[in-house]
């Protein structure tokens, strides 16, 4: 008798395949790594460019609400409030080579909506990017399904999304969905910093406590917040896909599992 339904497994190339090794270690993991070849998309509040600790990034895209749906205006935009530029100066840190991209889905007050974060998720999955940034989250239940496929179909293209978890103590989404890399702040300095939770939902810590980031108009602040923590883990992630293309996302869970503090 023949099974109601089969399935047809592929095997990988050469160029997509990778081999965890038996003893995971940082220096296999990220050692002089910088995440060159590694796409990076960063969805904020847009990129100051011309802050010497970000420097040029290679595109993105502006998304507006007009009448509740998504205006999508491709090319050169500001940082309307210099929360994007510090996410993109964490990262640059780790990875400096990576090749960013401006996904600017909020506005002059750090807010936004459900149709333009959507909006800017598709395109920068649709623009093929290795990695995602999100220093965001909701807590509102009506877009969890649209999220939802979304955290799905980026996890099934290798594309990794990191998240970070509300600043007050919530469910937030996608921070919460399992495909997704969920990241806390935690106290400490240092570009390596990289802490691991037993009891998730929120999986990662990373410094993000009174920490000096990069801000629009080419200066630094002092900021405390999980965005940061995100931004730090995003470079981390970008920094081990440089050395390792074609790591699936569950392989880099296991990989900052194994070298976490």
């Amino acid at each position: 008798m023949k099974p109601a339904w089969s399935w047809q497994f592929d095997r990988p190339s050469a160029a997509t395949a990778v081999r965890l090794p038996g003893e995971i270690t940082r220096d296999w993991a990220w050692g002089a790594g910088t995440g060159a070849g590694v796409k990076v998309a960063v969805v904020d509040s847009g990129i100051d460019t011309t802050h010497p600790a970000v420097g040029p990034i290679e595109g993105g895209v502006a998304v507006d609400v007009v009448d509740g749906k998504a205006v999508l205006r491709g090319g050169d935009h500001e940082d309307l409030f210099g929360h994007g530029t510090a996410c993109a100066g964490i990262i640059r840190r780790a990875a400096p080579e990576a090749s960013l991209y401006s996904v600017r889905v909020l506005s002059t007050t750090l807010s936004g909506t459900g149709v333009a974060l959507l909006a800017g998720l598709r395109w920068a999955l649709d623009h093929g990017v290795g990695v995602i940034n999100l220093s965001l989250s909701t807590k509102r239940r009506e877009h969890f399904a649209a999220l939802h496929e979304i955290a799905d179909r980026a996890y099934f293209r290798n594309t990794v999304l990191i998240a970070a978890v509300n600043n007050v103590p919530a469910v937030s989404y996608p921070a919460e969905f399992a495909s997704v890399l969920s990241v806390a702040a935690c106290e400490g300095n240092g570009p390596f910093v990289l802490r691991y939770n037993p009891s998730p939902p929120v999986e990662f810590g990373a410094p993000g406590i009174a920490v000096e980031v990069p801000w629009a108009g080419g200066g630094t602040v002092t900021a405390t917040g999980n965005s940061f923590a995100a931004a730090h883990v995003t470079g981390l992630v970008a920094r081990v896909l440089g050395k390792h293309p074609g790591m699936t996302p569950f392989q880099l869970k296991t990989i900052l599992h194994a070298v976490a503090d």
